[in-house]
């Protein structure tokens, strides 16, 4: 069996791994671990991956027999990081009934509530652009290096096929985090949001839950009523706290 590592998330506090297991080209199974330094959130991500395996499968062939090779990060120099905050959610305005002669007013019919994934991006990401540019002049980076990075982390060749606005953001985000003169080819990838919903679509599917068994858990544990109000650290927060659920239930 073939494991795989990826660094989802570094900064100043803590790191967030990503580990997979590969059996004749099919996925096993993932998990997430978090820890101060990437190699503890590695071992924690194996830990939970063995056991996952382990309790759907039956015995099999350890987990953690051969480590897998894992992103080396440097620690960063402790400093503030820019955290983006979450996009306040346009609320459909309710609708009332023309006016009558007479007196009594139609209640107003209830805008609908219905979780959706697809955030309202802005017109004008000129501002963006321009930080990635000066970013990438801060790094060093060529647009081969670049190009590099992008086809890693997006499976893109250019910054200009970022058609979500999340991802752009989320490519900045990460390079802010990024140190001079890094490796194109080594350096962190960014969290992609798109990624993160489906992870924990998968894992409400294998919980078994309906829509209001998930939104009353998202509203307990993080006080929002829709993912789509989370930032995408919050996103991969509550994805670890569904896995925690799944691990409880297998």
């Amino acid at each position: 069996m073939q494991i795989r590592a990826e660094l989802c998330h570094v900064d100043t506090l803590r790191c967030i791994v990503r580990v997979e297991a590969w059996l004749d080209g099919s996925l096993q199974g993932s998990a997430l671990g978090e820890a101060a330094t990437a190699e503890e959130a590695e071992e924690r991500a194996l830990r939970r991956l063995n056991s996952r395996l382990g309790s759907t499968e039956g015995p099999q062939q350890p987990v953690n027999s051969a480590r897998p090779e894992a992103p080396q990060v440097d620690e960063p120099t402790p400093k503030q990081v820019p955290v983006e905050r979450p996009r306040r959610i346009e609320q459909t305005q309710p609708s009332f009934a023309p006016p009558t002669p007479a007196t009594h007013q139609v209640p107003a019919t209830p805008a609908d509530n219905t979780p959706s994934e697809t955030p309202t991006d802005p017109d004008d990401w000129s501002d963006e652009l321009t930080a990635i540019d000066m970013e990438i002049r801060r790094i060093g980076w060529s647009r081969e290096q670049e190009q590099e990075y992008l086809t890693r982390a997006f499976a893109l060749g250019s910054r200009h096929k970022l058609t979500r606005y999340a991802d752009l953001v989320a490519y900045l985000r990460q390079l802010k985090l990024i140190q001079a003169n890094d490796d194109a080819s080594t350096a962190p990838a960014p969290i992609r949001r798109g990624d993160l919903l489906q992870q924990g679509d998968a894992m409400l599917k294998q919980l078994g839950w309906s829509s209001e068994q998930a939104r009353t858990f998202l509203q307990q544990q993080l006080g929002a009523t829709s993912r789509q109000q989370l930032s995408d650290e919050q996103l991969l927060q509550f994805n670890m706290l569904l896995e925690e659920q799944t691990l409880k239930v297998s």
